[in-house]
């Protein structure tokens, strides 16, 4: 009769991963318990469960493996081989589950918890790090996980549960995010220092209808916006060096390489002349975005809330 009964319990070798997972985890404190103690009564004493409650859940758990994970002797059990096996992983596994609880109760402490915020690399020299140190002055125990990345990366960061916040540009139109603009910044024609238009103050962008252009790579929102000025300005970039930060393309045009579209340096850059560009209208807008009806905690709550409040005062000086 005993072992009719575990052959209906038993789960077939077929069974999903997700179906055995959530079958057996609630028995697996209970199994650990007897096991500790080898003895019902006193795993029932020592974890306040109703004696009964226990002794079936380990009847059950064995039903559902289909292997005997103790020997009976009376009141008392013993581990079979199998039962010190299966405790092994077991307790391993419930620690990894207590480790991760702890951790994520951890990152959502409202004074010391942690928040997972990305920025552009053209942030990261002063901007950001001005901001981290304005926010802690009044959350001094807050920790960050900081991602600097290209827009289009921060968003999938924000879609695939990496990220809590980003400030990025363009600010982003999706039905998934929400965003909102903080600030603007006004782009820059970046000349070498010995180029033909380094000794003027402002330009209109199609004088430069004929220059060799170096840019930020397919995918990054300065380059989109590069390509969109461009266009207003009745030309199409003649493009020779793309790259992944704003500071090398500096670099790139101090060598006479070509001249850019940038944001201000944190530090101005010898060997550049940086011009004002009067038409089309060069600027960016920078805005932070999440996602949309995810739940906050409270570290995350009080960045947003800071970061919103900075709004028209979120760039330097």
């Amino acid at each position: 009769m005993q072992h009719q009964q575990r052959s209906q319990g038993r789960l077939s070798p077929s069974s999903d991963t997700e179906d055995i997972v959530a079958l057996l985890a609630p028995r697996l404190v209970h199994f650990v318990g007897v096991a500790r103690t080898e003895h019902v009564t006193r795993a029932a004493q020592e974890m306040q469960v109703p004696q009964s409650t226990l002794s079936r859940s380990v009847v059950r758990l064995e039903q559902d493996l289909g292997v005997d994970l103790f020997a009976r002797h009376g009141r008392t059990l013993s581990l079979t081989p199998a039962g010190r096996a299966f405790l092994v992983s077991v307790e391993r596994a419930l620690a990894e589950i207590e480790r991760a609880a702890d951790e994520v109760r951890a990152d959502a402490d409202p004074a010391t918890g942690k928040v997972a915020f990305g920025f552009l690399h053209t942030m990261g020299a002063e901007t950001v790090p001005g901001l981290l140190h304005t926010f802690r002055a009044d959350h001094p125990r807050i920790r960050f996980s900081l991602v600097q990345n290209h827009g289009d990366a921060m968003l999938e960061g924000l879609r695939a549960g990496e990220l809590d916040l980003c400030l990025t540009s363009p600010v982003p139109d999706a039905p998934d995010l929400v965003a909102r603009r903080l600030d603007e910044q006004k782009l820059r024609l970046v000349v070498p220092a010995d180029h033909r238009l380094a000794g003027r103050r402002r330009i209109r962008l199609a004088e430069a209808a004929d220059e060799t252009f170096v840019t930020l790579e397919p995918g990054y929102g300065l380059r989109r916006i590069t390509d969109a000025l461009c266009a207003q300005a009745g030309f199409r970039p003649r493009v020779a060096f793309e790259g992944e930060e704003a500071e090398t393309l500096r670099g790139l045009v101090a060598a006479g390489l070509g001249v850019a579209l940038l944001p201000p340096p944190a530090v101005p850059r010898p060997g550049v002349v940086e011009l004002n560009v009067t038409s089309p209208r060069a600027a960016r807008e920078i805005g932070v975005a999440w996602l949309a009806e995810r739940p906050d905690t409270p570290p995350v709550t009080a960045f947003k809330k800071f970061l919103l409040s900075r709004r028209d005062r979120l760039l330097p000086d």
